[in-house]
């Protein structure tokens, strides 16, 4: 990452096991359940299928083909194309950086409720336990004065895990770390699902998923929810990809691995939904709680309602409840360390800084801006910078990825490098795909975002999502200002 020597994945398993590791997150587990119930069911497979084709596929292969030939950090890359883009990919990675302050918080609530789930901690009531034990919650600004301690330690804990990875070598961090958690990934999903399905009630929770709403599918909020997930779940327009292929030695088939990467994230989706759904399921029969009443979507699912269902599971909860929480811990530190490498790959090329020091500097500020939502009004501010980040900056960030790579790089190049090694071809369909399809859906999407998060916005909300618009501009521009200590960054 210096400059001085260019890394590579010593395998194509490595390769594949980080890029599955970065799209399998929070997102597969405990939002895509919620967003299969409330749009239809069994239904919106077809808008999801398309969506996996038409946007999340073809954009994969984007950054794959970017990354590959390239063989760059983002800055460098956009540099290279014209050195008025590079502010774009530090406004690209600056999102990313700060979606990561946040994310990490996440993934530190649930390490706390891995330890809780051990001793079913959290009592008779979990909504009560998660908002006053846990968040020591409040509305008021007054808030941001009172650090929770239980939350902060858990925040730190997941700072160094991804910090202690991502300072050592690609292969033997991020690699090694990968090829372990992902396999250990798939077997807990795996050994959930099917304790899931000899739960008492569990078809009355499964059955939503093969109980189409066929009439869902002229709605088209449901194609946007399709396509929103999609840019969730594979981590589009966040560079990941491209920052992972640019490590590939060559004559690596990269059609065949995006695929490979896009069926097995989607396929660990909608098989986790079905022990999700099945669990639900056994909470509707045994406590009579309407179904509807139990989907829910982020941290309500998994740290209120799962908790309540682990109450009535009865002994069987001290074994399912610690691998949930850990099947979340481990999607999540793999999404994390993704998140980061990109980040940290562009500043080490351009001001010559090893790796380790990077990844230092980068994890230290980012435990700092962490501490905003270990506060009492941490998960409001969480909550905001969620919405803008997502619903705002990352969909434009994908947007601008598209007419960059769509209409101002040279296209052809890119549909070469893809069908040199592989055994699928891409041609004049892709290419239609990402110059017009996806910037329109793009569009619509973003529209949809900018006008929710606008639309239910408070004069806090309005001035932190200030404070960060005016941050995504300047620093950018700094950093794109800034001279390179590496000469050969200058190199087009």
């Amino acid at each position: 990452m210096t400059g001085t020597k260019k890394q590579q994945w010593n395998s194509n398993f490595a390769f594949m096991m980080a890029m599955i590791g970065s799209a399998v997150g929070l997102g597969n587990i405990w939002r895509f359940p919620y967003i299969l119930y409330s749009n239809g069911g069994g239904s919106f497979m077809i808008p999801y299928i398309v969506s996996l084709f038409l946007l999340g596929i073809s954009f994969v292969l984007v950054e794959y083909a970017v990354g590959y030939k390239f063989k760059r950090s983002l800055a460098r890359i956009l540099f290279s194309i014209s050195k008025k883009l590079e502010p774009v990919a530090w406004f690209i990675l600056l999102i990313v950086f700060l979606i990561t302050t946040y994310y990490v918080c996440v993934v530190g609530w649930d390490l706390i409720y891995l330890i809780l789930s051990f001793t079913k901690a959290w009592g008779t009531n979990p909504d009560l336990f998660f908002a006053n034990n846990v968040l020591q919650a409040t509305d008021s600004i007054s808030g941001i004065f009172n650090i929770v301690p239980i939350v902060i330690g858990a925040t730190f804990a997941i700072w160094f895990m991804a910090w202690f990875i991502l300072k050592r070598d690609l292969n033997d961090g991020i690699g090694r770390v990968t090829k372990t958690l992902i396999p250990l990934l798939a077997l807990i999903v795996v050994g959930i699902v099917l304790f899931s399905l000899t739960l008492p009630g569990a078809s009355a929770g499964y059955s939503q998923i093969f109980t189409p709403d066929w009439s869902a599918l002229a709605n088209t909020d449901v194609w946007l929810a399709a396509f929103g997930q999609i840019v969730f779940s594979l981590s589009l327009g966040m560079a990941i990809a491209m920052t992972y292929a640019s490590y590939l030695p060559e004559e690596t088939k990269l059609v065949d691995n995006a695929l490979i990467v896009a069926f097995s994230n989607s396929g660990i989706e909608v098989f986790n939904s079905i022990g999700i759904f099945s669990i639900l399921g056994f909470m509707t029969v045994t406590s009579g709680i309407p179904f509807n009443e139990l989907v829910t979507e982020g941290t309500g699912l998994a740290f209120v309602v799962f908790p309540q269902v682990f109450n009535t599971m009865g002994s069987a909860a001290y074994i399912i409840g610690p691998l949930f929480f850990l099947c979340i811990l481990f999607a999540g530190i793999t999404s994390i360390i993704a998140l980061l490498e990109g980040v940290c790959y562009s500043i080490s090329e351009k001001f010559l800084i090893e790796r380790k020091k990077t990844a230092t500097a980068v994890c230290l500020v980012g435990f700092l801006i962490s501490i905003i939502f270990t506060t009492g009004i941490g998960s409001t501010i969480l909550g905001v910078f969620d919405a803008y980040l997502n619903n705002f900056a990352l969909l434009f960030a994908v947007l601008l990825e598209c007419i960059i790579f769509g209409w101002i790089y040279k296209f052809d190049d890119l549909i070469e490098t893809l069908n040199k090694n592989t055994t699928i071809k891409v041609g004049k369909l892709w290419k239609t795909v990402i110059k017009y399809i996806l910037p329109v859906c793009i569009v619509f999407l973003w529209i949809q975002g900018v006008w929710t998060t606008v639309k239910s916005a408070d004069s806090l909300s309005a001035t932190i999502m200030i404070i960060l618009t005016v941050v995504l501009i300047v620093v950018p521009i700094i950093f794109a200002k800034l001279p390179a200590i590496n000469k050969d960054y200058y190199n087009v």
